[in-house]
């Protein structure tokens, strides 16, 4: 589904792993806020057209699919696992989804503040229907391919440009016109940016990781077992196999007991409501949370804190 919404927020909390504060899940939460907005929607695809004052809004993103960004005015500074991107105007960046990502927006001082992106969100279904109707040779990626803050060339400033006028009034444009958009914005990002066309490469074919570095480091997330499948660069079955072999036990097993232990540790250090560590450690509701957490500690989480 292709959803490109017009998005005004003005504060938005930021996450921190140690106390869990609350974040984003993209597109998703964006396209039913109840926030200033207007959509199109397209299967494979969302766009997320944000345009607002600020002067130093923060927040944090859970990507459930993958992300290019464009800033179209003012800065976007983005904190991607352990790396930092400072991205200027005319500028873009792609990153692989199943992450969390900080996020910084400053407007233009110079244009009353206004800070203008569009966010596309890009299923792995779309990039795969571009990589086939391209008929570019696909070359196996054996090295990860970093990260980059690249430059957008006047062609691909006019196409943003050109999105602006469906905000006025999505319900008219058409969905076949949509998808040649997006696949008139995949060849354009594939010619400006060789780094860029390589890792969408990548993203449909991921170089395979360390099974131990991307559960340890995730388990905590609210991320699912296919996502950590795809971190790890594996089949789902392939990574189920692959992690009993290394932990031996299955991994929603390993995960759940983790979560657990993680839970008690912040039921313990922090005055976080129960239901927001619930959520934050990816458990489906607070009493499926409650109930597997008494089984684990003989004590519900609200008895365990007092």
């Amino acid at each position: 589904m292709l959803y490109i919404c017009t998005w005004y927020i003005y504060n938005l909390p930021v996450f921190k792993r140690n106390d869990m504060k609350k974040f984003i899940k993209v597109p998703t939460a964006l396209v039913s806020a109840n926030c200033t907005k207007s959509s199109l929607k397209l299967d494979g695809c969302s766009v997320i057209e944000s345009c607002i004052h600020s002067m130093g809004g923060k927040g944090t993103m859970f990507l459930e699919e993958h992300l290019l960004v464009f800033v179209l005015e003012g800065t976007m500074t983005l904190f991607y696992g352990n790396q930092r991107f400072v991205v200027h105007e005319n500028e873009m960046i792609l990153l692989k989804k199943a992450m969390f990502v900080r996020y910084e927006k400053e407007g233009n001082p110079d244009h009353d503040n206004v800070f203008d992106s569009l966010m596309f969100c890009l299923k792995d279904e779309l990039l795969k229907e571009f990589l086939t109707m391209a008929n570019v040779k696909i070359p196996r990626i054996t090295e990860e391919v970093k990260n980059t803050v690249n430059p957008m060339t006047d062609c691909l400033v006019a196409f943003a440009r050109s999105l602006k006028p469906y905000f006025n009034n999505p319900s008219s444009v058409n969905e076949g016109l949509l998808r040649i958009k997006i696949m008139e914005l995949l060849y354009n990002v594939s010619e400006c940016s060789k780094n860029i066309f390589r890792q969408i490469l990548q993203l449909r074919q991921p170089v395979r990781n360390d099974i131990r570095q991307v559960v340890e480091q995730h388990y905590s997330t609210p991320v699912t077992l296919p996502e950590l499948a795809y971190l790890s660069g594996r089949s789902l079955s392939s990574f189920k196999r692959d992690f009993q072999v290394i932990y031996n036990m299955p991994p929603a097993q390993w995960i759940r007991e983790h979560r657990l232990d993680k839970a008690k540790d912040m039921i313990e250090s922090t005055v976080m409501p129960v239901s927001d560590i619930c959520y934050s450690l990816g458990f489906e509701n607070p009493t499926h949370f409650s109930r597997i957490f008494k089984n684990r500690f003989g004590k519900s989480p609200s008895d365990y804190r007092q």
